[in-house]
C-alpha cells in the first residue's frame, strides 16, 4: 500500500524547516524558493500550514501534461516529474488544485514532492511533528480531509 504525507496544521509553528531541508535535499542549496513544499502563513489568524503535493489518485497534473513528463513511481506511489521530458509549459501548475507544483525559471522545468524516494526529509526534520508519512488508509485519508476542511475555514476567515 502507498504511503502519504499527512499535515497537521495545528502543530505547525511556521519555522519553515521543511522548506529548507527540501531544497537542500534536492538541490544542495538552502533556498525556500526552490523547495517542493511551501509554508503558507496567515498572520491575521496566527496559522501556518505546509502545502505539499497530495499525490492524488487521479492526478490532474499528470493528466494535463502534454508530453507525459509526470508519472507515478510504482515503488513510492509519488507522482514524479521527469525532468528530461518536461518542457516547462506550466500546465500542471495550473491544474494542481493545491498549488503544490512549482515552476523554476532558471532551468525551465517544474518540480513537486517526490516523497524523497520513500524517506521524506521534511518528516524527519520537522521539529514540531506537523508532517508525518503514513500508510494510505481510511484513517489517514480522513486526516487529510479534516486538514482540507480546516484550511478552507481559515482561508474564508482571512478573505
Amino acid at each position: 500500500m502507498d504511503k502519504i504525507l499527512v499535515v497537521q496544521p495545528a502543530k505547525c509553528t511556521g519555522c519553515r524547516t521543511c522548506e529548507l531541508i527540501c531544497s537542500f535535499t534536492h538541490t544542495g542549496e538552502f533556498n525556500p524558493e526552490i523547495s517542493r513544499i511551501s509554508v503558507l502563513t496567515y498572520e491575521k489568524v496566527g496559522f501556518s500550514v505546509p502545502m505539499v503535493c497530495q499525490q492524488c489518485g487521479v492526478a490532474a497534473c499528470m493528466e494535463v501534461c502534454p508530453v507525459g513528463a509526470i508519472a507515478k513511481n510504482n515503488v513510492t506511489g509519488a507522482m514524479e516529474v521527469q525532468d528530461s521530458k518536461c518542457i516547462g509549459c506550466k500546465m500542471c501548475t495550473i491544474a494542481c488544485p493545491f498549488g503544490a507544483i512549482h515552476y523554476h525559471a532558471v532551468n525551465n522545468i517544474v518540480s513537486k514532492c517526490d516523497l524523497c524516494g520513500g524517506d521524506p526529509a521534511c518528516v524527519k526534520l520537522c521539529p514540531s511533528g506537523a508532517i508525518s508519512y503514513v500508510e494510505a488508509n481510511a484513517g489517514s485519508i480522513s486526516k487529510r480531509k479534516a486538514f482540507a476542511a480546516k484550511f478552507k475555514n481559515v482561508f474564508e476567515e482571512v478573505s
